[in-house]
């Protein structure tokens, strides 16, 4: 009979959710909800609104900057002033599940521009795309002339949005 070594993994342990909370106060937390609403605040309004002096505001955003907690700083835009009003979601399931099939899909999505959000799930898809374009035709053309060629590509599922009822761009910040 043969014995086999018990190998305990070389795991790293990253700080928990709570861990990252942990270094955060309640002020720093309420100038993460201000600037979430409005990341057009000056450091003087948001100041005023913190019960604070201009300085201590400015380096609390640039610890939390650097902490990584902001990670940037965008315009909202209106979708369908772009002339995209068409949201779909996108589930891709693929062929073969090797690491060089996934990191050339990875890869490839990034390149296209009606793409707004990608995520590699769990289940029953491997990936889920958020797409955004001017109309059914677009999306037919998107689907047949872009996201088709990309290699490896099994099935593809669309769904459309027929109304927005909840878009929030901030996260939940704890007490």
């Amino acid at each position: 009979m043969i014995g086999f070594a018990k190998v305990q993994p070389n795991f790293v342990r990253l700080p928990t959710f709570r861990n990252f909370m942990d270094a955060l106060d309640d002020t720093d937390k309420k100038l993460l909800r201000l600037l979430q609403q409005d990341a057009k605040l000056t450091t003087k309004e948001l100041a005023a609104q913190l019960g604070l002096t201009l300085s201590p505001v400015y380096e609390r955003i640039k610890r939390l900057e650097g902490l990584g907690f902001i990670k940037q700083y965008v315009a909202v835009l209106d979708k369908g002033m772009l002339g995209q009003p068409i949201t779909t979601f996108c589930q891709v399931s693929m062929r073969y599940h090797d690491k060089a099939f996934i990191d050339k899909f990875e890869e490839e999505v990034q390149k296209l521009e009606e793409v707004q959000e990608c995520y590699h799930m769990a289940g029953q898809v491997d990936f889920l795309l958020k797409i955004h374009v001017g109309s059914l035709s677009d999306y037919h053309d998107f689907v047949k002339y872009k996201l088709s060629q990309i290699e490896n590509i099994g099935v593809l599922n669309s769904t459309f949005v027929l109304k927005e009822i909840k878009h929030n761009l901030g996260y939940h910040i704890p007490e």
